[in-house]
Formats: C-alpha cells, sequence, structure tokens
C-alpha cells in the first residue's frame, strides 16, 4: 500500500541581496532594464513539489514512491533521496536535459526576483502511473502540463483515489480542463489565494467543487484550514511554530500531512491537524526538506499538541 506521489523536482538556488532592489532601479529606465545585484549569501536547496511532499512522507512513516522526471544534473539530489530513505524508482532521467531550477535572489524588504527552468519537468508525461504496483492513494501536483493530465487520467482509469493540487500550475489549464480535474481527483487541495482563482476560472463555488470530489480542502496561512466535505466545513486551526524562520515549502507539508492521514483512512479532523503541524514544523526550518523527522517524534509531537495520539 503505496501513496503515488507525481509532481515536479528541482534545484532551488537562493541568494540575498543585502539592500533594496528599488534602489538600483531607475523607474525612468525600466523599458531598458540593466541591472546586476551582488548577492554574498546564497544557498542551494533541493525542492520540487513532488521531492518536498514524498520526504515528508518519508519522515514520519509513509509508504511513498515519488514520480517525476529530472536531468542529467540530478546526481546530488539523487544521493540526497537515497539518504532519506526515499525511492527512485520512478524518478526518470532525461538525456540532455537540467532538471527543473529556480533562481531565487530576494532583497531586504523581501521582494524577490525569479527565474524558473523547467527543463526535464516538462517531460513528466514519460512516467506511467500504471508502470506501478501496490499504489493505494496518489497525488497530482505541480508538474508538466502534459503529465498532469495525463496523470490524472490515469489515476481515475485506474480507480486509485488521489489528490488534485493544481499549485502554481493552475493558469496553465482552461476552465474546461480544470473541471476535468476536479471531476477525475477524489480530493482538491489549493490555499486561498488559488482557491479564487479556481473559483474565478470556472465559474463554480466552494459547495459545487466539493460536490465534485469527496472534499475540497482549502488552506489559509496563519487562519489555519478549511475542509469542505458531505455539506460540512472542518476548521482546522493553524498549529503555532516554535519559531518561523522559512515558510517556503509548508504547503508541501500540509499536503503530505493530508495524504498520511488519507492513507490511514482518519477523520477528517485528525488528517487536518496532521497536516497543520507538518507546515508548523517545516516553518521553523529553512529551505524545504531540513526539518527533522522520524514517526516517533512526530508522533508524540502530535500528542502534546493535540492532547490526543492519532
Amino acid at each position: 500500500m503505496s501513496i503515488l506521489v507525481c509532481g515536479s523536482f528541482a534545484f532551488d538556488t537562493i541568494m540575498v541581496f543585502p539592500d533594496r532592489f528599488r534602489n538600483h532601479i531607475l523607474p525612468d529606465k525600466i523599458h531598458m532594464l540593466n541591472v546586476s545585484f551582488m548577492v554574498p549569501a546564497m544557498r542551494r536547496e533541493f525542492g520540487g513539489c513532488a521531492g518536498n511532499i514524498a520526504f515528508n512522507l518519508a519522515g514520519i512513516g509513509a509508504d511513498v514512491v515519488p514520480m517525476g522526471t529530472v536531468g542529467e544534473d540530478f546526481a546530488p539530489y539523487a544521493q540526497w533521496m537515497d539518504e532519506c530513505g526515499i525511492p527512485r524508482s520512478h524518478v526518470t532521467v532525461v538525456p540532455g536535459a537540467y532538471t527543473a531550477q529556480a533562481f531565487i535572489t530576494t532583497d531586504v524588504d523581501d521582494n524577490q526576483i525569479t527565474a524558473f527552468h523547467p527543463g526535464a519537468m516538462s517531460e513528466s508525461h514519460r512516467n506511467k502511473v500504471a508502470d506501478t504496483r501496490g499504489v493505494t492513494l496518489g497525488i497530482v501536483s505541480p508538474d508538466g502540463r502534459a503529465g498532469m493530465i495525463q496523470h490524472a487520467k490515469e489515476f481515475a482509469e485506474a480507480g486509485i483515489p488521489f489528490v488534485f493540487d493544481p499549485g502554481q500550475g493552475l493558469p496553465m489549464f482552461t476552465s474546461a480542463e480544470l473541471v476535468a480535474f476536479m471531476e477525475e481527483a477524489s480530493y482538491v487541495c489549493v490555499n486561498d489565494y488559488e482557491a479564487q482563482l479556481l473559483m474565478s476560472k470556472t465559474g463554480l463555488g466552494v459547495k459545487d467543487i466539493a460536490s465534485c470530489a469527496r472534499a475540497f480542502i482549502v488552506t489559509r496561512g496563519a487562519d489555519g484550514s478549511q475542509i469542505h466535505v458531505d455539506g460540512k466545513v472542518h476548521e482546522v486551526p493553524v498549529v503555532k511554530a516554535r519559531r518561523v524562520v522559512d515558510p517556503t515549502g509548508c504547503g508541501d507539508a500540509y499536503r503530505a500531512g493530508l495524504l498520511f492521514g488519507l492513507s490511514q483512512a482518519f477523520d477528517w479532523e485528525t488528517c487536518g491537524r496532521i497536516a497543520a503541524l507538518l507546515g508548523a514544523m517545516k516553518i521553523e526550518q529553512a529551505g524545504t526538506q531540513n526539518h527533522a523527522l522520524e514517526p516517533e517524534q512526530f508522533g508524540e509531537r502530535f500528542r502534546e499538541t493535540f492532547g490526543y495520539r492519532y
């Protein structure tokens, strides 16, 4: 019984500019912009939605299988996955391509300039859900457009329940395609901004989306999350982090917790609380895969936070 995580793998190169971008950009010269920022601080992180979700699931003891396409430069990430005990049987290397990469420069006001190269991610349709064995639950997370459409269809045809998580890939799809995703999926999970965009593009309301799938989950940052199911709304409070360091990857951690709860057939309150706690633990560390996780420790922190064991 495995959780199949379809999505991206990426290298995130994060640079810090110790000044303000606006001090170096002339408003009347935007049409001929030519700027260079000296960035003395830089770090490279392992990221991508599939990688992040799989990292969190493996850390709390789930049987997880990530699926994605990567480039010939993937070796350091592959070694990291091996160290974390995350299988690579369905991580496909695309010859002549780079692994997806994000180059993010942040200034002292937390403004960001990002360049993203999709690389091998665009070839995600090379992987097939049917090539896996023993999968009982899945997720279609941000990835190559063709791959997301294909994997959702394959999950539905195989009768495998899955979460549809369009994330930042949502604008790639038409209204009809988004409706098809929601009709194929068992669960739809988005943040509050994505929820508004999804409703705007499809013309559907919250109740409509919740009726398409078994549940509609909306994360709302510091306001917690809502799970719309069977005409009811389960309010999941946010878990206060012991320290707030970096919110990047919090959404992926939440989705990992949700998948874990669903795989164990827990009630919705418990699913939401596991997800919220994983999100809080990620916030306590910089990067998306640097927070320490192990099943017993996570279970104990859950008991301390909520007063019962799952």
